[in-house]
């Protein structure tokens, strides 16, 4: 494997997520039929942000037919980013120029938004504030980054393009020039999640787990929800927290499902100082992305495929793993890293890179979230507060813009 060496007892297959310290969450059977007022189906980051969210004046139940955290979740690399994966102006060409900014304007809120909710709440979860540096690639080259870098600036985003020779002085990568934006940051996904389903918890809700949910009906009153124990959840509203996953009976139109390859090194990898900082990512298709956790790991992905059950063969993620290890090999030479974890998982992909957050068509009483795009924890910060505004009967003024 070019710039790094596999261990013999590689944790293949496994996220480093799954082994952070701190993931209990009290979790109980279903041994009657119960009544609340909102039935969340998933325990995984959006489902803990709309838990958290909802908890303190709401009763509620989470359903979940895994252990809590153990979907996309651990899966996540958790560059938490307001960056959208269109960029700006690809985004207004999609859906016109006031919508775009609307969304990247929610997006970079959401992102100051979770901070503000993991220092509110002290969960420690490795939250560390990043600059973002989108490098030029085969899908956006180095004119079309120094339009980005204007469109961003001109709303007030914290963007500036950084020319090649600069990018050579600065962070010793050989691209034609690249997008330096501040206010990202990154943390433990799994963590995050843990900490705070478990403030939900405190408030009251109630997670269930494993528990698989067959079927959710809906009438004039409610919704029934029913379950493999045989014992229904009644609830007034029920929101599909389910992130890449498509539940039956949720359309979701114009996505799709791909899989995706990351890996994580042992601690305190050799890299230069500038990465412990800064989040990096590349406008190619397929992309690589990159950044250092608070231990000292590299953690780094990429190499998407459209195949949706492709993250399913293990040839083939000892194989995606390898690309991506030499990639940035050649991006960064003086890297030196050994490989701990590798692990593959389903991603959902959108044509505008934005998440779908709303009712379900054909369903009273029903919201769905679905995760579309790669900044998905950014999307289920948004989802939290656009769903539960229509939960208690307000509305969102950007709500529109995440209807499919």
């Amino acid at each position: 494997m070019a710039g790094a060496t596999l261990k013999k007892n590689l944790r293949t297959g496994r996220s480093v997520w799954a082994d952070s310290p701190g993931l209990g969450v009290p979790v109980r059977s279903l041994e009657r039929a119960i009544s609340v007022d909102v039935a969340i189906i998933g325990a995984g980051i959006s489902g803990a942000f709309m838990a958290r969210e909802l908890s303190r004046d709401h009763s509620v139940a989470v359903l979940d037919r895994r252990p809590p955290l153990m979907g996309s979740t651990v899966a996540s690399t958790a560059m938490l980013q307001w960056e959208i994966d269109l960029p700006l102006t690809a985004l207004a060409e999609k859906i016109g120029p006031a919508d775009a900014a609307r969304a990247y304007r929610r997006s970079r809120a959401a992102v100051d938004d979770l901070k503000q909710i993991v220092a509110r709440e002290r969960i420690p979860c490795g939250l560390k504030d990043k600059a973002s540096l989108y490098l030029a690639g085969n899908e956006y080259g180095h004119r079309a980054l120094e339009a980005e870098a204007d469109a961003r600036a001109a709303l007030g985003l914290e963007s500036r393009y950084v020319g090649p020779a600069a990018l050579r002085d600065t962070w010793g990568m050989e691209r034609t020039g690249a997008i330096l934006s501040e206010g990202s940051a990154s943390a433990d996904p799994a963590r995050l999640a843990a900490g705070l389903l478990r403030r939900a918890v405190a408030d009251g809700a109630k997670v269930y787990s494993p528990l698989e949910v067959l079927d959710v009906l809906s009438d004039p009153d409610g919704v029934t929800v029913t379950t493999d124990a045989g014992l229904s959840v009644r609830a007034r509203k029920v929101i599909f927290c389910c992130g890449y996953e498509f539940p039956r009976g949720v359309p979701t139109p114009g996505a799709k499902v791909i899989s995706t390859w990351a890996l994580a090194s042992k601690p305190r990898a050799k890299c230069p100082a500038w990465l412990r900082d800064t989040l990096v990512w590349e406008a190619s298709d397929p992309y690589l992305y990159f950044r250092m956790a608070s231990d000292g790991r590299l953690i780094i992905g990429g190499e998407d495929e459209a195949d949706p059950l492709a993250h399913d063969d293990p040839a083939k993620l000892k194989r995606k793993c390898e690309t991506i290890a030499g990639k940035l090999k050649a991006l960064l030479p003086e890297v030196a890293f050994e490989v701990d974890y590798s692990w593959a998982g389903a991603f959902g992909e959108s044509a505008t890179g934005l998440p779908l957050i709303g009712p379900v068509e054909g369903m009273d009483h029903a919201w769905a979230v679905m995760g579309f795009g790669g900044n998905g924890i950014t999307y289920s910060v948004i989802a939290s507060q656009v769903v539960a505004a229509e939960v208690r009967g307000e509305s969102d003024p950007d709500a529109g813009l995440y209807r499919a």
